[in-house]
């Protein structure tokens, strides 16, 4: 465990990763059927494919989040008056 203190938006990177992760497990068991040669997944495994590009853009959302309050620390450094 870190001692380090958690910043804005590291929940949302790490949600946005355990999001992607279950896409991607999602997308490797709606895809093993085709090369097996199986039936098919429900069409709702490929909805819940979608989630990798959800995880991502709440991923990169927090990454955003994380930038502006470092910006935003950085000119309270330099102009202690604003």
């Amino acid at each position: 465990m870190s001692s380090e203190t958690p910043r804005a938006g590291d929940l949302l990177v790490r949600v946005g990763a355990v999001v992607f992760l279950v896409g991607t497990v999602a997308t490797l068991a709606t895809v093993a059927p085709l090369f097996l040669g199986a039936d098919p997944l429900p069409p709702a495994a490929y909805f819940v494919c979608m989630l990798m590009g959800a995880g991502f853009l709440i991923a990169g959302a927090g990454v955003l989040r994380s930038i502006a309050e470092q910006r935003r620390q950085a000119r309270a450094a330099v102009d202690p008056a604003a």
